[in-house]
Parts: C-alpha cells; sequence; structure tokens
C-alpha cells in the first residue's frame, strides 16, 4: 500500500472563477488522523469540497493511493458541516444510515437485510442504535451528527472527510466522535477534518495541515508547529490578493 492515502498536488480552486485556495500541496499519509486548521475565510472547507469532489479544481489534482480520486470517489465518506443539512427532511434514524449504501448500490438499487443488518451495526457502533425509528429531526445536535457518522461507516470507505465535526456537539458527544474516528485510523483508515479547536488539536490529532489560501505548513502534528505559533501563522505567502 502506498503511503499516501490522499496527496493535494497544487490545487487551486474556488466559486465562479474566483479562486479560495491557490496552489496548495499537502499529502495525508495512510492511517492517520488528520486536522485540517487556519483562520476564518481561509479555504479550509473548500479544500475538502474539492477533495470529495463537490468543487472542481481550476488547476492541479488529487490522487488517492497514487491514482486520480475522481476514479474513487466511491470510496470516501463525507460528513459536510452540520449547518448545510437539511434536518427538518422526514427521514427517520435507520434511513439516514442506509443512506451510507447508496455509494455501492445506487440510488435505486435494493437495499436487502443484510444491508441493514450493516446500517444497525454502524448504528450500535456511535451508539444510537436504539433510536432507528426516530425521525433525525427530533435528536440533539451530538446524536445527530453520530446517525451521520454511521452513515460514513456503513458505506465502508477508505478515507473520511468530515468539516467541522464537532461544531453544535456536546463534550460527551465529541469525545465519543473522536473515540471511533480513532479505532477507523486503527484499522488502516484515513480521517480528514476541518478542526477549530486548538486546545484539542494534539489530542483528537496525529497529523495536521495549516491552510490560509495555500497550504503554508503540513506533517505530524506534533513536530509541525505548536498551537501558538498557529494561531500566529496568518501569511499568505504570495497571495496577499487573493480573496475568498
Amino acid at each position: 500500500m502506498l503511503s499516501h492515502a490522499l496527496e493535494i498536488n497544487y490545487i487551486t480552486a474556488g466559486y465562479d472563477g474566483n479562486p479560495a485556495i491557490v496552489h496548495a500541496y499537502c499529502t495525508f499519509p495512510a492511517g492517520v488522523m488528520a486536522a485540517i486548521v487556519g483562520p476564518n475565510g481561509a479555504g479550509k472547507s473548500t479544500l475538502i469540497k474539492t477533495i470529495v469532489g463537490i468543487v472542481k479544481p481550476i488547476a492541479g489534482n488529487i490522487l488517492m493511493y497514487g491514482k486520480p480520486i475522481s476514479a474513487q470517489l466511491n470510496r470516501i465518506a463525507y460528513i459536510p458541516q452540520k449547518a448545510s443539512v437539511d434536518w427538518d427532511f422526514p427521514v427517520t434514524v435507520l434511513d439516514v444510515a442506509l443512506m451510507g449504501i447508496y455509494s455501492q448500490v445506487g440510488l435505486l438499487g435494493r437495499i436487502t437485510k443484510t444491508y441493514k443488518q450493516r446500517a444497525y451495526e454502524a448504528l450500535r457502533w456511535v451508539g444510537m442504535h436504539e433510536h432507528i425509528s426516530t425521525p433525525i429531526s427530533a435528536l440533539s445536535g451530538g446524536q445527530q451528527q453520530k446517525v451521520f457518522l454511521a452513515r460514513a461507516l456503513v458505506s465502508d470507505a477508505l478515507v473520511y472527510i468530515l468539516d467541522e465535526p464537532f461544531n453544535g456537539v456536546d463534550h460527551q458527544s465529541e469525545q465519543a466522535i473522536v473515540a471511533i474516528l480513532k479505532q477507523l485510523c486503527t484499522q488502516g483508515k484515513t480521517v480528514v477534518a476541518v478542526h477549530h479547536d486548538l486546545t484539542t488539536l494534539t489530542d483528537y490529532f496525529d497529523w495536521v495541515c495549516y491552510i490560509n489560501k495555500t497550504v503554508t505548513d503540513y506533517g505530524p502534528v506534533t513536530t509541525v508547529v505548536d498551537a501558538s505559533a498557529l494561531l500566529k501563522n496568518s501569511r499568505i505567502d504570495r497571495h496577499e490578493s487573493i480573496e475568498v
């Protein structure tokens, strides 16, 4: 197996032709729990949306285990920001978990008893199996995030991409989610998450990518920069004129 689960090769990407990130390069080794950090408006969400194919790059490319990522998107699980989800959509906890199957069977594929059992086991793993018939809108923020994590687990992905997974989540749920993500990493899976709380950076993650319009540093969290240095690291290098 190649050492890099993801290789971001000098990506420029944005919206309506306006770059939000420019010439960004970084790597994420297989089996790491990685954080993407940076100031507000730095392009963190743009980077992960480019990884999962929501945003098309203007330039550059992304490799997953040494091959173009575009042909492997079904091996990536993506959990978006909670604010971007319509929580009033009339679906149950089990319905949401089963959505993780669609990458394998398609939207019109038959959901067999085996798939339902897989969804139930994923919900058990995150502690939500007793709520399978509960509408997703009736759950707390932490419970909703656990259900979306179960949906990702059902997909049996190689890489898990999360956009601010702990936003609006209580401390107990946050700790439970971190434990599950770390367990995935012990299985050789790779987790990449946008993260804001620098006080928990070294406790939760073992790899970090700092971005501010472009990637200015990346590597093991214990050797790249400490939290205080990250707070001070606001340079844009050669791209001061670029706006998000």
